[in-house]
């Protein structure tokens, strides 16, 4: 299998197969996800059309420098904390009290941030969070064509996973935290230089340039929110299905199993969950209301113009 990739114009267009399209290749990863923090099953069908929606409204502003997938996601992470903090408003006025022993997907609602948080609190404009973003993306694929893939989990624990060097260099058997730190700074000193070959990557390169000099001391930025909004070392999703498949080579297999297991990204695993349930009753069920929601909303348009 590889992975589809939609046309932006027809999408644009709201044409209504290209639309049916994402919808059947996208709704089941876009469940999985949602299912992970929603308990209850209408409130995931609920949350999916609301994604699925959201995303015909705003395609005319979809920004290129991302994914769809990463549009995709964006859209459904943001539905489903609206939808948590609405049941946990619902439950406090239900009864009154802040209950200190809050559910862990309550909890989620309140403490979660949202993208214009993460936006706000990083300390560079929103073009150079695009860029690095694009650098990010770009190291990962240099070291995984380079067969990196022990410095690439490094990084990832680093950076996506926010470990400590004290546990990264004890889970990787490397020398000690000085050997952590190396491969850190070996890794920001190639974006960065990946940033200099950009003109328009002024600002985000001394940021970077201070970052490798300062070492753990002032961080310009904070690289691990850009490299989890960005996705940038997700593998794509035929590695995920090779991997279900047991046909992936020894080191991508070794990098997508810490990836989901380790690391645990919750968007990968969503990934699989739909690579491993997508003939299910329930998954059925969840695309024929999908559809329907997004051929009437297409219809309408369409009557509009």
């Amino acid at each position: 299998m590889s992975d589809w990739t939609p046309d932006l114009a027809k999408l644009q267009r709201l044409d209504d197969d290209e639309w049916l399209r994402v919808e059947r290749e996208y709704a089941g990863r876009l469940y999985h996800y949602v299912a992970r923090r929603v308990v209850d099953r209408e409130a995931r069908h609920d949350v999916l059309q609301e994604t699925l929606l959201g995303a015909v409204r705003g395609i005319g502003s979809f920004d290129p420098h991302y994914t769809f997938e990463q549009y995709l996601f964006g859209i459904c992470h943001n539905r489903t904390i609206d939808w948590l903090r609405r049941r946990r408003v619902d439950t406090l006025q239900s009864d009154g009290t802040d209950d200190d022993e809050a559910s862990p997907i309550d909890r989620l609602a309140t403490s979660s941030e949202t993208p214009s948080q993460v936006v706000r609190r990083a300390e560079f404009s929103e073009n150079a969070r695009r860029l690095l973003a694009l650098l990010l993306r770009e190291w990962v694929q240099e070291t995984w064509q380079q067969s990196e893939f022990a410095r690439l989990m490094v990084i990832e624990a680093l950076f996506l996973g926010g470990w400590r060097n004290k546990d990264t260099w004890q889970r990787f058997g490397l020398n000690d935290e000085t050997s952590v730190a190396g491969i850190k700074f070996r890794a920001l000193v190639r974006i960065r230089e990946l940033a200099q070959e950009r003109p328009e990557a002024a600002e985000l390169f001394l940021g970077l340039s201070r970052l490798t000099q300062a070492g753990e001391a002032n961080f310009d930025f904070d690289v691990g929110e850009v490299w989890r909004a960005s996705r940038a070392s997700c593998p794509a999703r035929v590695w995920l299905a090779r991997s279900l498949a047991g046909t992936l080579p020894s080191g991508p297999k070794t990098f997508v199993a810490f990836h989901l297991d380790e690391i645990r990204c919750e968007f990968c695993r969503a990934n699989v969950e739909d690579l491993r349930t997508r003939s299910s009753e329930e998954l059925d069920e969840m695309h024929e209301r999908a559809r329907a929601s997004t051929l009437g909303y297409l219809r309408s348009r369409g009557d509009a113009r």
